[in-house]
């Protein structure tokens, strides 16, 4: 009765198996002493902007202190993901790009923050409509940034109602500097002018045909008026109300001149 160790096919396959293993043992060990040469490790960083956005506000020395000793490594073993988030962390990087650039180099590519209004009175939004901290003076050095104001994770359902206030008040004459969306979902304003546009919460009516209604006839009833109007309170379905700036500019006068404007 024949066994297996007297079957030459098997025997050669045993062999060559083995022999395969122990040469991909070797071949690793040898890759492996070969990626730990001085030649590999990572001599050059690279560094440059996205196509068509130079950098403004990060610079080499805010670059090397944040980054610093957190990009090491060679080669073949240094991780690119932990050197994106390293370079993430800088103060107005939004998003980093790494790549290995063979043999001992990354090239990183950076896409700054643009800033697009200041996000809560301490923080800023960008024009993703996405918070991040960065100094507000920075973000102003140009011109003076709209303030918009909410619950955390509201950032783009602001921006978004932000822009569509500047399209409701642009056929008036009328620019928003400020929009804050309450913890109870309801929406305020103050224009560039210092008056107050109270637009309440999207229940019944929607805000943004409300703004529309008030768009529509407010030119009318402001000539009718003749004085500035201290609060437009737009919480009515079908029209407003108006609290205008007593003679003298005594806001605390005009607390009972208010009353609801119907449409036409």
């Amino acid at each position: 009765m024949s066994t297996a160790w007297h079957d030459t096919r098997l025997l050669n396959s045993v062999a060559n198996a083995l022999f395969a293993a122990a040469l991909a043992a070797l071949l690793a060990s040898s890759l492996w002493w070969l990626s730990q040469r001085p030649m590999f490790a990572i001599q050059h960083i690279r560094v440059e902007a996205e196509p068509g956005h130079p950098l403004r506000y990060v610079h080499e020395p805010v670059l090397r202190s944040v980054v610093g000793d957190r990009v090491g490594g060679n080669f073949f073993a240094i991780d690119l993901q932990e050197v994106r988030s390293a370079f993430e962390t800088v103060p107005w990087v939004r998003r980093a790009t790494v790549r290995r650039v063979w043999p001992d180099s990354l090239h990183v590519t950076l896409e700054e923050h643009r800033a697009f209004a200041i996000w809560n009175g301490e923080g800023l939004m960008n024009t993703h409509g996405e918070s991040f901290a960065a100094n507000l003076d920075e973000a102003e050095e140009d011109r003076s940034l709209p303030r918009l104001s909410g619950p955390a994770g509201t950032e783009k359902l602001v921006m978004e109602r932000w822009l569509e206030l500047i399209d409701a008040l642009k056929p008036l004459g009328l620019a928003p500097a400020e929009l804050e969306l309450s913890p109870r979902q309801a929406w305020t304003a103050r224009l560039v002018d210092g008056s107050q546009l109270l637009l309440g919460r999207d229940q019944g009516v929607p805000v943004r045909e409300r703004l529309a209604l008030w768009a529509e006839v407010y030119p009318k009833v402001a000539e009718r008026l003749n004085q500035r109007v201290m609060t437009i309170d737009l919480r009515y379905p079908n029209g407003f109300a108006l609290r205008p700036v007593a003679l003298g500019g005594d806001p605390a006068r005009d607390s009972t001149s208010s009353g609801n404007t119907k449409r036409p």
